[in-house]
């Protein structure tokens, strides 16, 4: 007897010293509550703006810095009652949900305007300003009259109506931080079906950008048609064969 005292002792010693688990929805709550509290801030910095009758549309890009594929610009024109807490610079947001704050943000946003800036082009212009086009292209796609253009980054592009660049705009303003998840998911969709075409470059992976894999893949294969020969100029040095 005294034994089996000892052991249900033990037992529920044992069962003291482990974690409450009423402390899971309290912490799913805290996150919960850390989420909204970073929505509203970044509404809030969007309301700073805002004024009776004007539109404002966020701006952002993504692929600026790839070797290949093009850099693509979105601009977003977010509903006043907008309620996606999960948005944020899509740096920070999993591929797997960006995929879904895609779908919910081009469902409920008043107006999104996607524009593609393509290797030839940025070969040609450069690519500061092909980014610039492509971010102009992109509010001028807008389905309304924008009376405000937030745009992440330092550089502005030239607009009828008022410009103000934000830097790190994507984690401070919910319109900037809807456009970066709308122009990262649609530039990341079209580099997995570049991938189907050029299997050889594992765009579906790196998205073009310059991992060990990619530059190994160059050199073995040569560059694609969709690679940005001025970007490869610049890493690879005396080296005619990918050319």
């Amino acid at each position: 007897m005294a034994k089996r005292l000892e052991s249900r002792n033990g037992a529920r010693k044992k069962a003291a010293t482990r974690p409450s688990p009423r402390r899971a929805p309290a912490d799913g709550a805290d996150a919960e509550a850390a989420l909204r509290d970073r929505f509203r801030s970044l509404a809030d910095f969007d309301r700073g703006f805002a004024s009776p009758g004007r539109v404002i549309a966020g701006v952002d890009e993504a692929g600026r810095g790839a070797l290949a594929g093009p850099v693509v610009s979105a601009a977003v024109v977010l509903r006043e009652d907008f309620d996606l807490v999960r948005v944020y610079d899509s740096k920070a947001v999993r591929e797997g949900d960006r995929e879904m704050l895609f779908r919910d943000i081009v469902a409920s946003a008043v107006s999104v305007g996607i524009s593609f800036g393509h290797p030839a082009l940025i070969d040609r212009e450069n690519i500061l300003c092909t980014t610039l086009m492509t971010m102009h292209r992109a509010v001028a796609a807008l389905r309304v009259d924008v009376g405000l253009v937030l745009v992440d980054g330092r550089e502005s592009f030239q607009w009828a109506g008022r410009l103000i660049p934000v830097v790190k705009g994507d984690s401070k303003s919910l319109s900037v931080a809807a456009a970066s998840i709308v122009a990262k998911v649609a530039r990341d969709r079209l580099m997995r079906r570049l991938h189907r075409r050029y299997p050889c470059y594992h765009f579906d992976r790196n998205k073009g950008y310059g991992t060990a894999e990619h530059l190994d893949a160059i050199a073995a294969h040569g560059a694609a048609d969709v690679h940005r020969r001025t970007f490869l100029a610049k890493i690879v040095e005396n080296n005619l064969s990918m050319f």
